[in-house]
């Protein structure tokens, strides 16, 4: 089992093995038994490991004080969250496996000095062997590099990756490995999808590293996922970012040009980086999409994983419609990892079908994209599903760019995925079937954890 019950980080491992092959209405009753039984054990594993939150959470809804457009925004933004927003900055798309790992790939065999790289899914597949391969090379010729694998999400990876890796020279942590005298850990996962080279490229994204990325979403086995590449001084941001949990998980300083070197203007965007843990702002990832979802006037389009938003969250979007903002959301239909997950969030719809978001469910095969975009300006990508998960227990880090034509890009790729998506309109989520309402009603215990 790759993920610890009491974590309840279901949707990216347990789910599928709940339910057994079978067809048509039955399969479906099953799915929703499976879910209820699984998420009633997922409570129990809860109050065991007393999985809570250390920090205090934000309670009232933000007032709207300026747009996306106003220079209060980019101040808010570089003040509340942390690292300021710079310019300079060339952001590239990459859409599913298939150049996802090559550009990544690529990225490490060209390291001349070094390589940090951070990530929650590793698993024993073959292209972790290419991971393993590229990155023990790397090694052998002298580059440091500093690989940080979650310890619940790379329990599936094979042994000889990490030997072949350690004895090539690379340096191989893992993230919380959990202590007798400290299971609430286990629900503080590092959710970060980092790879920084030379410290002047960076990577970021929803990609794990596992053969269901693989692919162009030809089908339901090769998942639909984006991730980015970045040049310029943002990337020294990233770097930043990955140090401050391999300090949390080793006790040393990554330092110097090595790692920080000068970075020149390499494009036209503006971009932050920015992090949240549990450990220390963990309401930073939380108040960022509540700050874009209140400051849009025009249109907001959210690609999500995992969508099981919290109250301040829903009223925000609902808030957004009633002033005339045209709301999109993509997520995962039927495929998907976690029928927990999705009837979680199914139970969360009526009020903001009512409101008139428009919420698709996308068909070809799991949709594991997290990307916001708001006003056709503000971009944000990144780790971070729009869920409490996310917002208040893992690790996460999102990258945000200010630069309308990457916007205008960004929302391109939104609408050719919804070309792939079922709309759910609110008459067919009010008649769905009660053991589905049950299913739902009872995900709903659990929904702050998922």
């Amino acid at each position: 089992m790759p993920e610890a019950v009491g974590s309840t980080r279901f949707r990216e491992h347990v789910f599928l093995h709940l339910s057994p092959p079978l067809g048509g209405a039955m399969k479906q009753h099953t799915v929703w038994i499976a879910s209820i039984g699984a998420m009633l054990l997922a409570l129990i594993g809860f109050v065991v490991l007393h999985a809570t939150a250390g920090e205090k959470k934000i309670e009232q809804k933000l007032d709207r004080l300026y747009s996306i457009d106003d220079p209060q925004f980019r101040r808010s933004m570089g003040v509340l969250l942390g690292p300021p927003i710079v310019e300079g900055n060339k952001i590239d798309v990459l859409i599913n496996g298939d150049r996802i790992f090559s550009a990544m790939l690529a990225g490490i065999r060209s390291a001349k000095k070094t390589v940090t790289f951070e990530t929650y899914i590793y698993w024993a597949d073959s292209i972790g062997g290419e991971f393993a391969d590229a990155l023990s090379e790397r090694a052998r010729a002298g580059v440091k590099v500093h690989v940080l694998l979650d310890w619940i999400g790379s329990s599936k990876m094979d042994t000889k990756y990490t030997e072949s890796m350690q004895q090539a020279g690379v340096e191989v942590e893992r993230y919380h490995k959990p202590e007798w005298w400290h299971p609430a850990r286990l629900n503080n996962r590092t959710h970060r999808k980092l790879l920084i080279i030379d410290g002047v490229v960076g990577f970021t994204g929803g990609v794990g590293i596992a053969d269901k990325w693989r692919g162009d979403a030809q089908d339901a086995d090769h998942w639909r996922d984006t991730h980015f590449r970045a040049e310029g001084p943002v990337v020294s941001q990233m770097q930043a970012v990955f140090n401050d949990n391999w300090v949390k998980a080793t006790g040393r300083v990554l330092d110097g040009e090595t790692y920080f070197p000068a970075l020149t203007p390499r494009g036209p965007s503006a971009a932050q980086m920015f992090s949240s843990s549990p450990t220390g702002g963990s309401e930073s990832m939380h108040l960022m999409y509540l700050m874009v979802i209140t400051a849009a006037r025009r249109s907001i389009d959210l690609s999500s994983s995992y969508f099981v938003p919290d109250e301040l969250a829903l009223d925000a979007l609902i808030a957004a419609r009633k002033r005339g903002v045209r709301v999109r959301i993509i997520t995962p239909g039927t495929e998907i990892d976690s029928e927990v997950v999705r009837s979680a969030s199914h139970a969360l719809w009526g009020e903001l079908l009512k409101a008139g978001v428009e919420i698709s469910e996308y068909q070809p095969t799991m949709f594991h994209c997290k990307v916001l975009v708001a006003d056709g300006l503000l971009v944000s990508v990144g780790s971070t599903n729009f869920d409490n998960r996310s917002f208040a227990l893992n690790d996460e880090a999102n990258l945000n760019v200010l630069d309308a034509a990457f916007a205008k890009q960004q929302t391109e790729v939104f609408e050719r995925d919804l070309k792939h998506a079922k709309h759910v309109t609110f008459e067919a989520w009010e008649n769905r079937p009660w053991m589905q309402k049950l299913a739902e009603r009872t995900a709903s215990l659990v929904g702050s954890q998922l």
